[in-house]
């Protein structure tokens, strides 16, 4: 996210040391550790020297490696104590609704499956009825395709159980989709981190959905886009799902989630979001792999 405003680079330097140590995910030597923050060795000590004093790094005895210190864990327990994934998606969905000018959705796990609990209408309007309270099924839309890939594989193989016993429910399973397709689908679904649908389960409309991680690599949410299909481009390389799986690693991020390195910067138009008040939200139920 872009911060506006005169800084002090002193702080910002140091800064960069903590992100490379932190992209390391490992203790690094200081060479290793100047060169990754674009600092001289000499520089990086002097910086080195203030950090490990407030305990925001510690130098192993034995090798003489940097890595991140107890002041840094405390700092990361403090910031998921008060990280809320809702509120997050609740703040910033508008910008991405506007971006795209298409319908975004928030999706939890809820005692029926993947529900809606945040919708974000567009200018473009949709003919689905989506609204807060929606439950999505597994096997016919991108949302629960989302799901199936990433949430605990009892939960979600008990579900799909369920809607192939009752597939005329609700639109729940796509016409003429077997167990062998729901598979074959949720493993491309976890290979390619997001999931599509095209003019299904609701004719002309098509949905783009990705997931959103805690810090342990759990489920949180999921965030989907909808619209016309002839609004929604679906290859690969489109820029709309990469909007969106921006969008969800960026979330991701929030909540202590590393992202892939290949991917997506979140969209700079996207940032500075200006707050979402008296939004009544609560915490997704608990999805675990």
């Amino acid at each position: 996210m872009t911060v506006r405003g005169r800084g002090v680079q002193s702080v910002e330097i140091a800064g960069r040391i903590l992100v490379a140590l932190t992209r390391a995910g490992r203790a690094m030597m200081l060479r290793d550790l100047a060169a990754s923050a674009e600092l001289a060795p000499a520089q990086a000590h002097a910086y080195l020297v203030s950090l490990r004093k407030l305990a925001l790094v510690e130098q192993d005895v034995a090798t003489g490696r940097y890595r991140l210190g107890p002041f840094a864990l405390r700092l990361g327990l403090a910031r998921l104590r008060v990280s809320d994934p809702l509120r997050m998606a609740a703040e910033t969905i508008g910008l991405l609704s506007d971006q795209l000018d298409l319908l975004v959705a928030i999706t939890v796990w809820g005692d029926h499956g993947p529900t809606v609990v945040q919708v974000h209408e567009a200018a473009t309007q949709v003919h689905a009825n989506v609204r807060a309270g929606t439950v999505f099924s597994l096997t016919g839309t991108a949302t629960g395709r989302v799901f199936a890939a990433f949430a605990a594989p009892a939960l979600v193989a008990e579900m799909i159980a369920a809607e192939f016993a009752n597939p005329t429910h609700s639109q729940r399973v796509a016409a003429g989709v077997r167990l062998e397709d729901v598979r074959r689908e949720t493993a491309e679904v976890r290979a390619a981190g997001y999931a599509i649908t095209d003019g299904a389960p609701v004719p002309g409309v098509s949905a783009i959905a990705a997931p959103v991680f805690d810090h342990g690599g759990q489920i949180e949410l999921a965030v989907t886009v909808m619209g016309p299909s002839g609004l929604i481009d679906l290859r690969p390389e489109s820029a709309q799902i990469a909007a969106v799986v921006a969008y969800a690693h960026h979330l991701s991020g929030q909540l202590g989630h590393a992202a892939p390195e290949a991917a997506a910067s979140f969209t700079p138009s996207l940032s500075d979001p200006e707050p979402v008040a008296s939004l009544p939200l609560r915490r997704p139920y608990g999805v675990r792999r």
